[in-house]
């Protein structure tokens, strides 16, 4: 919105300008929504406490959890607040991907929600069931991915790129295209949720690899970085660097209030959407065994569950005390902060590792 405004008067105004260039509004849309999210932020908690919407925390999890239960929960509808509306108001709202990935952070919020909503109702952590939930989650992703693959302009949409290799790529038809794309969203959303467990533990992660994303997309959507690197040039995906700049702002804004000791969780409706948003960007951007690399922590914390369900079923054995595996060490001993900390630096390697791939080719 304000885009198209500056837009407009930047002929007469010529500092603004300014404003045409992606990098300047992808820090106005860090600012934005960083202050939104200050600024609402100790409002949102009044009202989650005063109307008792609080978390419902597992008896069979760390004993040092208890002490949390009915801490408001529900606050990724901050997140997702700031997000939209500061991605609305500096993208360019011409631009398809835009509205392809707004849609998927809403879609995948509503399902997040009414997930926080019933276990707050029922004062239970079920929610709408793991069945429901992945039912909705797949009727989002297959739209997005349909749109994404009948709007696509050239061969380059619509390929696998492998790193570390210039020259070798895999030509998807819609088929494969349509099964990675779902498997990354659905794959990235749900990886979130799990990881999603102690204060703070998943949003500064999310935010790292959004930072990384936005690096991506900007390089992708300018013909000559893109054609110097060996990626494919995705015309338009260099406007999703005000989505993912929104992303960071928003996150650090949550982080001020989810930091331990937490005033605020996120719930479903914050991870849910947060991870859709960060698989469907990578998509977009052809890059999603880079956002395999660069969310590694949300990969390992998924995997640790595959394998503890895996074994138990298998030879009736734990291999973890308590999966997802930030629970396992927290039985081992360590203080929540020590696990929340050491896991930001393994996720932030991650990102540079993912990084790197760019030029190691």
């Amino acid at each position: 919105m304000l885009f198209w405004l500056f837009d407009q008067l930047a002929d007469t105004f010529h500092a603004l300008n300014v404003f045409r260039y992606l990098t300047f509004r992808g820090i106005c849309s860090v600012i934005t929504a960083l202050l939104m999210a200050l600024l609402l932020g100790p409002r949102m908690i009044r009202k989650l406490t005063d109307r008792q919407i609080g978390q419902t925390v597992r008896t069979d999890g760390p004993q040092t959890h208890l002490q949390k239960s009915g801490t408001p929960t529900m606050g990724g509808a901050l997140i997702i607040l700031a997000l939209v509306i500061s991605t609305l108001l500096w993208a360019d709202l011409s631009n398809h991907y835009v509205w392809v990935v707004v849609f998927v952070t809403i879609g995948f919020g509503l399902i997040g929600w009414y997930d926080d909503y019933l276990k707050i109702k029922h004062k239970n952590s079920r929610g709408i069931g793991s069945g429901n939930k992945f039912l909705g989650q797949s009727a989002v992703a297959l739209i997005a991915t349909l749109w994404l693959f009948t709007t696509a302009q050239g061969p380059d949409e619509t390929q696998l790129i492998i790193p570390l290799f210039k020259d070798i790529s895999i030509q998807l038809g819609l088929f494969g295209y349509l099964v990675i794309a779902y498997l990354v969203i659905v794959g990235s959303s749900n990886a979130v949720n799990l990881t999603d467990g102690l204060d703070g533990l998943a949003i500064m992660p999310t935010v790292l690899v959004a930072g990384g994303l936005a690096v991506f997309c900007y390089l992708a959507g300018n013909t000559i970085f893109s054609s110097y690197l060996g990626i494919p040039y995705i015309a338009g995906a260099g406007e999703l660097i005000i989505f993912c700049a929104a992303i960071v702002g928003a996150g650090l804004g949550f982080l001020w209030f989810n930091t331990y000791p937490a005033q605020v969780f996120m719930g479903d409706v914050g991870a849910l959407s947060l991870g859709a948003a960060l698989g469907v960007v990578a998509v977009i951007a052809r890059q999603e065994i880079a956002l395999f690399i660069m969310g590694g922590l949300f990969v390992i914390e998924t995997l640790s569950v595959i394998i503890q369900v895996a074994s138990f079923k298998l030879i009736g054995k734990r291999i973890f005390r308590m999966a997802p595996l930030h629970h396992h060490f927290e039985l081992k001993g360590w203080p929540e902060p020590r696990v929340i900390v050491r896991f930001w630096i393994i996720s932030l390697m991650l990102v540079l590792v993912g990084l790197a791939t760019l030029k190691l080719r």
